[in-house]
C-alpha cells in the first residue's frame, strides 16, 4: 500500500486473462497437475479399497445381513433335514463366514445313521449340509427287533421287521468293536451268489466258531474268517451234493454228512 495526494493507495488483485500467460507455462502447469494426480491416484484408490474390504469385513463377520437364514440340507433318507438342522446347532441370523464348518460337521457325525457329511456355504445366506448315510449290510436279531449295520458293524438303526433283503447275522452284541461281528461282516462278504440265495443267516457263535444256516435245514460249518473265498467255492461246489451238514472249515478236507 502506497501514499497518494487523495489518501492511501489500495491494491487489489486481478485474475489475469488466458492469453496473458503463456503457452509453454500453461502446458507447464497442466503437466505438472497431471503429474501430482498421477501421483495420488494409487493413494486414493488404495484408500478406497481399505475402506470398501473393511466394510465387508465387518458386514461379513458382525451383522446378520450376511447371515445364515437357510440350512440346506441333502441326501437323508432315515433322517429328516429337521434332525440334521437340529445337530448343526446353527442359530439363524449367525454370520455365515463365522461359522465353524469342521463343528458343524463334527456334531452332524455324531448321528447315527451320517456315515460322512460336507459343509459349505452358499452366498449370500444359506448354508448347504451333504449328508451321506450309512448302507446296511446285515441285520441283528436283538429283543424281536432287527438292528441294522453297515460295512464297518456300526448299528445306526433299529426296525420292528425284518428288511427281507438283508442277510441276517446272530450274535451276541453287534458293533464295529465286537470281533464276532468283524468275522460275520468278513464272512458275508466271500460268499458266492450261489450261497446268498440260499442263505438263512449266518451264526456266529464265536469268531472260530461260524456257520451258514441255509435252506431246506442245510448247514455250512464255516470254523473262522480266513481262507473265505476259497470256502465258499468249495461251499457253493458242494451244493449239488447230498447231505444236510458240508463242512469247510478245513477247505482242503472237506467232510459232508
Amino acid at each position: 500500500m502506497s501514499q497518494t495526494p487523495d489518501g492511501p493507495r489500495r491494491w487489489r488483485l486481478v485474475r489475469a486473462s488466458r492469453d496473458a500467460v503463456p503457452a509453454s507455462v500453461r502446458r507447464f502447469m497442466a503437466r505438472a497437475r497431471r503429474r501430482r494426480l498421477r501421483a495420488v491416484a494409487p493413494w486414493g484408490i488404495g484408500g478406497l479399497i481399505l475402506v470398501l474390504g473393511g466394510a465387508l469385513v465387518w458386514l461379513a463377520l458382525q451383522t446378520s445381513v450376511l447371515g445364515v437364514d437357510l440350512i440346506r440340507v441333502t441326501g437323508v433318507q432315515i433322517l429328516t433335514p429337521d434332525e440334521v438342522r437340529a445337530a448343526a446347532e446353527v442359530p439363524t441370523g449367525t454370520p455365515l463366514a463365522r461359522v465353524d464348518t469342521k463343528s458343524v460337521a463334527r456334531r452332524i457325525g455324531e448321528l447315527a445313521p451320517v456315515e460322512s457329511v460336507d459343509i459349505g456355504r452358499s452366498w449370500p445366506n444359506t448354508l448347504t449340509i451333504r449328508v451321506v448315510e450309512r448302507t446296511p449290510v446285515a441285520v441283528v436279531p436283538q429283543d424281536k427287533k432287527f438292528a441294522m449295520v453297515d460295512r464297518s458293524g456300526v448299528v445306526f438303526l433299529t426296525v420292528d421287521d425284518r428288511p427281507s433283503d438283508l442277510p441276517e447275522l446272530k450274535l451276541a452284541r453287534p458293533g464295529p468293536d465286537s470281533p464276532e461281528t468283524v468275522a460275520g461282516l468278513q464272512v458275508l462278504a466271500a460268499l458266492t451268489p450261489q450261497l446268498k440265495a440260499e442263505l438263512v443267516r449266518v451264526v456266529v457263535d464265536a469268531p472260530a466258531r461260524i456257520r451258514l444256516e441255509l435252506r431246506k435245514g442245510r448247514t455250512v460249518i464255516w470254523g473262522d474268517a480266513t481262507q473265505g473265498e476259497l470256502k465258499a467255492r468249495v461251499a457253493t461246489a458242494l451244493l449239488t451234493r447230498s447231505g444236510r451238514q458240508i463242512d469247510v472249515s478245513a477247505p482242503e478236507v472237506v467232510t459232508i454228512s
